[in-house]
C-alpha cells in the first residue's frame, strides 16, 4: 500500500517547506523515497549503488538509512547485505489500512454480487496523487490473474478507475492528479493532454469511463465514480477480455455497474460525513 516513487516533494523544490507550509524533515522524506522506490520494484531487489543513483543520495548516508530500516523490518537485505527490497512491515502497514478503511467492508459485498451476476473481474480503487490504488478485486472464474491487484497502483490516466474519478474533477483539480508527462503504459495509452481532457469530458457526460487496452492489451475496462464524498476519490470497475466482449455484453456490464453504483451511494453516503478522515 505504499505510494509509488515520485509523489514526495523535495526540500530543494520548496525551499525546505511542503506546499502546506510545513517544513519538511529531510531524513524522513528520504526514508519515504527509499520505501516508495523499493515498493515500486515489487520482487526485484536493488543494489546500493543503483538505489543511490536513482535517488541522488550519497551511498554512505543511504547505507545507514537502509541498515536502520532493515533492523526494524521495513527493508530486507540478502545474506551479503548488497541487495535490498521492501520489508514485511510495509505489508503490515498496508493491511492495517485495508482493515480500518470505513468504506471497504460496505463495498466488497457489491463486488461479490456483480461477480456472481456477470462473472467478470471487478475492482474497487481510490485516487492517490497521480495513481489509482486497488483496494479490492473480485476475479472472474473465466479469467484468473496469477497475482492479486490489491495494493497495486497504476497511473490514473491509463485506467478506467482513474479516469472515472478524474472525470468528476475540475480542470484545475485534474491537473493536480496528472504527471507532467503522460508516459505510455501500452501502445493504446492516451499520452496527449488535450486528447485526455476530451476523453475525461466524454466520460463525465456519459457517466462512466473506458480503458480501451490502455493499461493491459487485450482488456477493455469500464468504471463508474462513487459520489459519496466530495471531491470524488473512489470508483468501481469491470475488466473484460476483448475476446468475449460484444456490444450487448458491454451494455449489460455498464448497466450493472450503474445500478450498483447507485446502491453503494445510497448505502455509504449517509455515513460519509461521520468518517474522521479520508
Amino acid at each position: 500500500m505504499l505510494p509509488a516513487k515520485g509523489h514526495s516533494v523535495s526540500v530543494s523544490e520548496t525551499n525546505g517547506q511542503t506546499p502546506a507550509g510545513v517544513r519538511e524533515v529531510k531524513s524522513a522524506a528520504r526514508t519515504v523515497e527509499i520505501l516508495e522506490f523499493l515498493a515500486a520494484r515489487q520482487n526485484r531487489p536493488v543494489r546500493l549503488r543503483e538505489l543511490s543513483e536513482a535517488l541522488g543520495v550519497p551511498r554512505s548516508s543511504l547505507h545507514a538509512l537502509l541498515r536502520t530500516l532493515a533492523k526494524h523490518g521495513w527493508v530486507r537485505a540478502d545474506t551479503t547485505g548488497t541487495l535490498y527490497g521492501i520489508g514485511i512491515r510495509a505489508l503490515l502497514a498496508g493491511t492495517s489500512y485495508l482493515d480500518t478503511d470505513p468504506y471497504l467492508p460496505l463495498i466488497t459485498p457489491f463486488l461479490d454480487e456483480l461477480r456472481e451476476q456477470l462473472d467478470e473481474t471487478f475492482h474497487f480503487g481510490r485516487l492517490d496523487n497521480t495513481d489509482v490504488v486497488y483496494l479490492a478485486t473480485r476475479e472472474s472464474s473465466q479469467y484468473l490473474r496469477p497475482y492479486s491487484r490489491v495494493g497495486r497502483r497504476l497511473p490514473a490516466y491509463s485506467t478506467s478507475l482513474g479516469k472515472a474519478v478524474l472525470s468528476c474533477l475540475t480542470t484545475e483539480e485534474r491537473r493536480a492528479h496528472l504527471p507532467a508527462e503522460l508516459s505510455p503504459v501500452t501502445a493504446r495509452t492516451i499520452t496527449d493532454s488535450k486528447a485526455l481532457a476530451e476523453e475525461l469530458d466524454t466520460s463525465a457526460e456519459r457517466g462512466y469511463a473506458v480503458d480501451n487496452e490502455e493499461n493491459t492489451l487485450g482488456l477493455r475496462c469500464f468504471a463508474v465514480p462513487l459520489h459519496y464524498v466530495d471531491p470524488v476519490t473512489d470508483a468501481i470497475s469491470a475488466s473484460v477480455p476483448l475476446t468475449r466482449l460484444t456490444p450487448d455484453r458491454e451494455q449489460k456490464i455498464v448497466a450493472g455497474l450503474r445500478q450498483v453504483r447507485d446502491r453503494i451511494v445510497r448505502t455509504v453516503g449517509p455515513m460519509s460525513s461521520a468518517v474522521a478522515w479520508r
